[in-house]
């Protein structure tokens, strides 16, 4: 089977996955990246996110990751939701939503790679943010979109409320034409966040951020930043909401990934009283379990003051 058919079953077959695009790029060394990355760190932009300073090589090589690295498929899968929380309602970020992503996404990145296995014998990984790879800039590279100005990766007639998850294989494939960026002279990303943590175009300041503040940040929220964050209990999807490309997305329809009833009708008074076992109830499989019991209620102190 030559490199342009196996492709093309490729697509196919993620289609039928339910991945919303699929793309395949080069492997290949990214030094501007890496350049780009190591002034980003130099700057502490990452907060408290140490892990970022690990393994910037095999971040910006995938062949020291997964050795004999070819090719790098580059999937997306929609999360926009169908039901969301009331305005006035304390606000958690769509991703949030549903289940874990890291379960859903990698169970059909390995369906996919079996799949590709089943046509050549191959050698690979899949990844779904579990790995030092940089998600974004290979689904540029694949043709699945550009990073736009809020640093996310952003879907033509789509949007941005994507998981991205990716296949490294040690075989040539057919490859696609980058995305050159369409963000023109749109600055409303900015403009949105109350934190300003978006300080320039395409730069991301993870101390001011609020899904920083709020997810992975372990120790307290400051009173500077407590007092312009909100309603924003977990996540923030402020720069995402005011994208004119957003305005193309549409609600997803995979179960794991809808809300439950209990997590719609939850009101900032169940929230004061919440305890562990109503937490680890109406969060069992779900991503928000990052922030753990206490960080959640961390958040809501912090937004709710007494």
């Amino acid at each position: 089977m030559d490199r342009i058919e196996l492709s093309k079953k490729i697509k196919a077959e993620a289609c039928r996955l339910g991945f919303f695009a699929c793309g395949i790029a080069r492997a290949g060394f990214v030094g501007e990246n890496k350049r780009h990355l190591e002034e980003w760190l130099a700057n502490e932009n990452h907060a408290g996110m140490s892990y970022m300073t690990n393994h910037l090589d095999k971040r910006c090589e995938p062949c020291l990751l997964v050795e004999g690295t070819k090719s790098i498929i580059s999937l997306a899968l929609n999360y926009y939701p169908s039901q969301k929380l009331r305005e006035d309602q304390l606000q958690f970020a769509y991703y949030a939503y549903g289940q874990d992503y890291h379960e859903v996404m990698k169970d059909r990145l390995k369906k996919l790679f079996d799949f590709i296995n089943g046509q050549l014998p191959v050698y690979g990984r899949v990844f779904c943010d579990t790995a030092p790879v940089l998600e974004r800039y290979w689904a540029q590279q694949a043709g699945l979109g550009w990073i736009g100005k809020n640093t996310q990766l952003i879907i033509p007639h789509a949007g941005s409320y994507f998981f991205l998850g990716e296949i490294f294989l040690d075989v040539e494939l057919e490859y696609d034409t980058p995305m050159e960026n369409r963000c023109g002279n749109c600055q409303r990303c900015l403009d949105s966040c109350p934190i300003n943590a978006l300080e320039t175009p395409y730069e991301l300041n993870a101390n001011r951020c609020i899904s920083y503040l709020t997810i992975e940040n372990k120790g307290e929220i400051s009173a500077q930043f407590a007092s312009k964050i909100g309603d924003h209990l977990y996540g923030c999807d402020d720069c995402q909401r005011c994208c004119p490309w957003n305005r193309f997305a549409t609600p997803n329809l995979i179960p794991d990934f809808q809300p439950s009833k209990a997590f719609l009708l939850m009101e900032r008074s169940d929230w004061a009283g919440l305890t562990v076992e109503q937490y680890r109830t109406l969060f069992k499989g779900s991503a928000v379990k990052r922030a753990k019991y206490d960080g959640l209620m961390r958040n809501f102190k912090a937004i709710q003051p007494e």
